[in-house]
């Protein structure tokens, strides 16, 4: 899907507003780990197209990134440079970020954002990610993991995500976000993209996958199995609490015990 979406991917992303909103947050939780930032390392995993992790470096942070699809991967070396920003992009997927950078246990922080980890096959698959992750933190290091809240999704079969638009110029792109809720529980996401110049007929295109619900106890437990301790959840990157029945998404924190 995301090889598919990768050339439009910024498009449909507010950049310059979504950082301005959730990176206090990122750096209040990151400067926790230590007084000189410039010894900070952090593994954005999922890294997408790279914002986060090339906003993360400027602000001082040693930071490398990955992504199992090599189009994003390319996307994010060209945002870096493009930024004048040094950032080690890589092509990994969940589960063998570990076996690609080969540094384990040298990471302060783990983050996965944006939705990403659901985007795992199997509640074997999902175990295998967070195992992965435990491995490149360091001994009391930061796991911060973002998604929407499946609690409410599933208990409310919240099938549409707000529609974005973007105009450029003559250019003009449409975005339709939805879920398909399926028999065995997974749900499909699926991507509507409209695009135009001028005006010119519509150009459509209907792009999609699966994701696995990942509920909020159950990834506390999970995580806590696994060894993590100091489990907090919050609704948002903004720091609000999380409420099951209405937050719009789950943010975890976990220490590496």
């Amino acid at each position: 899907m995301y090889d598919k979406l990768a050339s439009v991917y910024d498009h449909f992303v507010n950049w310059e507003s979504r950082l301005a909103y959730e990176l206090p947050f990122l750096q209040k939780e990151l400067r926790s780990l230590g007084e000189d930032v410039s010894q900070i390392r952090v593994m954005d995993t999922a890294c997408g197209t790279g914002h986060h992790a090339i906003a993360l470096a400027q602000l001082g942070f040693q930071v490398s990134g990955s992504d199992l699809f090599p189009e994003m991967v390319s996307l994010a070396d060209a945002n870096a440079r493009a930024a004048g920003t040094k950032v080690s992009f890589r092509t990994a997927g969940f589960g063998s970020i570990n076996e690609t950078f080969r540094e384990p246990g040298t990471f302060n922080a783990v983050l996965c954002l944006g939705n990403s980890l659901p985007h795992v096959a199997s509640k074997t698959d999902l175990n295998r990610a967070l195992r992965d992750f435990k491995q490149l933190l360091c001994p009391g290091g930061l796991l911060l993991l973002q998604m929407r809240n499946f609690d409410l999704v599933m208990g409310e079969k919240k099938r549409w995500m707000d529609p974005q638009s973007v105009k450029e110029g003559s250019a003009e792109w449409l975005f339709l976000r939805f879920y398909d809720f399926e028999a065995d529980g997974k749900i499909q996401f699926n991507v509507l993209s409209l695009h135009r110049k001028t005006d010119a007929p519509w150009h459509v295109q209907l792009t999609s996958t699966h994701l696995l619900p990942v509920f909020s106890e159950a990834l506390s437990r999970e995580l806590t199995d696994l060894g993590f301790s100091d489990i907090r959840l919050f609704g948002n990157l903004g720091a609000d609490a999380f409420t099951p029945t209405s937050s719009g998404d789950l943010v975890l924190l976990a220490r590496k015990s």
